[in-house]
């Protein structure tokens, strides 16, 4: 039974709703409500969705710095999660961009993965200054009320708040990756356009294209001629929310900007899992693929580690 509209959302935002929710297509038994509270977090303990809890991934934080710190944004106070190896300096840097449903567990896990290959590696609350993404149980709110309110100029300059702490706390700002995941693999590309301290990027099913709006006023699509760093793709052919024909035609847009001269434009590229759904590397919800996942974390390794950050 579909979801009722809610018309205080952009049909993109919609789309996104649609494609986090799995129902019967992606994990038989699990229900859409269910779903969503593991999403949020709420069904993080084993005992609330025991099958599901045995595919977290839980990285271990010994020998690492990990942990919540804040962040000094222009006199406001960003909490972030950051890992890296204990005592070491002068680390490459990795900024790690939140799921629609925050920095919870899942993102923090992933900073301690990035930690163990030798990066610091943190993930910033971009949603803070609008409110808490863990206070929501009801996606259609969340987006309602939280995400859709988040301006991409505020993302954009919070995340260069972001890179200066990380310089000043052993990591090296100018030797910066980035990576993300649904809608933080959205910002993935506008980042990759902005800082030309950033020297490679990884999108995880990304929306590419879209309606301008106030607060999102350029999707993906109209940046390509101004990437700074190449970006590494990973989508999925059987998401919902993001239709191979948007994947092709972004594909087109940065082949006609890689012949007027754009280098990064040139050297990125798209991986498609073709039967993988939105959300295929959350391990905790019934959309992980766990063959596509794995793959896709070697391909970003070996990603950041050509282009510099190894």
């Amino acid at each position: 039974m579909p979801l009722p509209r809610d018309a205080s959302l952009s049909p993109e935002l919609e789309s996104d709703i649609h494609a986090l929710l799995p129902g019967r297509a992606t994990a038989a038994g699990n229900t859409r409500r269910t779903a969503i509270q593991v999403a949020l977090g709420v069904g993080y303990a084993a005992s609330v969705l025991p099958a599901l809890a045995q595919t977290a991934i839980r990285t271990p934080a010994d020998g690492l710095d990990s942990g919540p710190v804040t962040i000094d944004a222009n006199g406001f106070a960003i909490p972030a999660y950051r890992s890296a190896p204990a005592g070491k300096t002068g680390l490459p840097v990795i900024l790690v961009i939140q799921e629609i449903f925050g920095v919870h567990e899942y993102i923090a896990d992933v900073t301690r993965r990035l930690a163990r290959l030798g990066y610091l590696a943190i993930a910033p609350d971009l949603y803070r200054r609008q409110g808490d993404a863990t206070q929501y149980t009801d996606m259609s709110r969340l987006m309602s009320e939280l995400v859709s309110k988040v301006p991409d100029e505020q993302v954009l300059a919070d995340l260069d708040a972001t890179v200066r702490w990380a310089g000043t706390h052993g990591g090296n700002a100018r030797k910066v990756g980035i990576t993300g995941f649904c809608w933080g693999g959205r910002q993935i590309w506008l980042y990759a356009a902005h800082n030309p301290n950033v020297k490679a990027g990884v999108a995880w099913y990304g929306r590419l294209v879209g309606n301008a709006t106030p607060l999102t006023p350029r999707q993906p699509i109209d940046v390509v001629g101004q990437l700074k760093a190449p970006v590494l793709g990973l989508y999925g052919g059987a998401d919902t929310g993001i239709p191979v024909t948007s994947i092709n035609e972004f594909k087109q847009a940065l082949a006609q900007a890689a012949q007027a001269g754009n280098q990064a434009a040139a050297q990125s590229r798209f991986i498609l899992y073709p039967d993988a759904p939105h959300a295929f590397h959350a391990d905790y919800r019934p959309s992980y693929r766990a063959e596509a996942a794995k793959d896709g974390w070697q391909q970003a390794v070996q990603w950041f580690k050509q282009h510099g950050l190894g």
